[in-house]
C-alpha cells in the first residue's frame, strides 16, 4: 500500500511510519517545511495548501495532525490553535481527496476519547451520547469534518475516526511525562485517583491503526485497552513493576491550578469500551494492564 500521513513527526505518526515501511509499505510524509525527498510533500494546512494531486496514487490517508492538548494551558488563544490545527488540516486533506477521479479508498482521521467528557463509572461504547465542555465539542466539529470524506463521496473513502484513549509509550505523550515522576517515587494519585482512565499502548496503537487501513471499519472507534483501569490501579502497577513507592497524591486543587481548564481531562473519568474493532477481528497484544505495564518499562 501507498500511505500518506499528517502528523508523522509526532510520537504516533513517527512510530505508524516506521511500523508501515518495515512491513513493506510506502509511506508518503506530509510535511510543513520543504520536502527533503520523494518520499516528502510540503502542505501548509493552515493556509489550506496541498499541492493539486498530491495524493494521487495513494491508496488511504491517516491524519494524525493537531496541537497538543497538553501542551500549554487553555487560553482563549490557545484554544483556537487547538481548533484550527484539527479542523484545517482534516479539511485542507478531504477537499485533496475528493479532488480526485481516483481517490484514496480510506481515511483514517485522529478523534479522542474526549468525545464523551467525563462520565464517572458508564461504559462508553462508540454508540454512546457525547459529552459536554470544549474538547467534546471541539471533537464534535473534527468528527464532521473527516466525515465529510465519506458523504460527499458518495461512500467511495471509508472513514474510520479513532478515539484514542491515553497512550502509553516509553517516551512523549502523557505516560512519558508519568514514567519520570514514577522512577523517583513521585508518581502517585492524581486527584481522588478512583477516575477511570481508558489507555492503549503505542504498540496496540500502531497496530490498530495499520488494521483500519485494511479492515471495513466506518466510523467513530474506541481506540483504548479492553480492560481500562483507575488512575491509581494504573500508577501503582507503574510502582510495583519499578519497586516505587506511589502514596503521595497530587491534590485536585493543585493540578487545576497548574493546568488550569485542562485540568479536567487528567481528574474526568472515561471508561471507554473498544467494541468496533473488536468486532473487526483485532486483537490486542497487551489487553490488560500488568502487560501494558511491563511493555512501557521494557519488561
Amino acid at each position: 500500500m501507498r500511505i500518506a500521513i499528517a502528523g508523522s513527526s509526532g510520537l504516533m505518526g513517527t512510530a505508524l511510519a516506521e511500523r508501515l515501511v518495515s512491513d513493506g509499505h510506502e509511506v508518503i510524509r506530509l510535511v510543513r517545511r520543504p520536502a527533503r525527498s520523494g518520499e516528502e510533500v510540503t502542505w501548509d494546512p493552515a493556509g489550506g495548501v496541498l499541492a493539486a494531486g498530491a495524493l494521487a496514487g495513494v491508496d488511504g490517508v491517516v491524519n494524525l495532525a493537531g496541537a497538543g492538548v497538553g501542551d500549554k494551558r487553555w487560553t482563549p488563544e490557545y484554544k483556537q490553535v487547538l481548533r484550527s490545527s484539527r479542523l484545517d488540516s482534516t479539511a485542507v486533506l478531504v477537499d485533496a481527496m475528493l479532488a480526485l477521479d481516483a481517490p484514496p479508498s480510506v481515511l483514517v482521521n485522529a478523534s479522542a476519547q474526549g468525545y464523551y467528557g467525563d462520565r464517572g463509572e458508564e461504559l462508553l461504547t462508540e454508540d454512546a451520547a457525547p459529552g459536554t465542555g470544549f474538547l467534546t465539542e471541539l471533537v464534535l466539529d473534527w468528527e464532521a469534518a473527516a466525515r465529510r470524506a465519506d458523504e460527499a463521496s458518495g461512500g467511495a473513502i471509508r472513514v474510520a475516526m479513532i478515539r484514542t484513549g491515553l497512550v502509553m509509550a516509553p517516551r512523549g505523550g502523557a505516560f512519558g511525562r508519568l514514567l519520570p515522576l514514577a522512577r523517583l517515587g513521585l508518581g502517585g494519585p492524581l486527584g481522588s485517583g478512583r477516575q477511570w482512565w481508558s489507555w492503549i499502548t503505542l504498540a496496540d496503537q500502531v497496530s490498530a491503526i495499520v488494521h483500519l487501513l485494511t479492515h471495513e471499519v466506518h466510523g467513530p472507534v474506541n481506540l483504548s485497552a479492553p480492560n481500562p483501569a483507575r488512575q491509581k490501579e494504573i500508577v501503582d502497577a507503574i510502582g510495583r513493576e519499578l519497586h516505587r513507592p506511589t502514596v503521595l497524591p497530587a491534590p485536585a486543587f493543585a493540578l487545576r491550578a497548574v493546568l488550569g481548564e485542562f485540568s479536567s481531562e487528567v481528574l474526568g473519568s472515561t471508561r471507554m469500551a473498544p467494541h468496533a474493532i473488536q468486532r473487526s477481528g483485532f486483537t490486542f497484544a497487551h489487553p490488560d494492564l500488568a502487560s501494558g505495564v511491563r511493555w512501557v518499562l521494557g519488561r
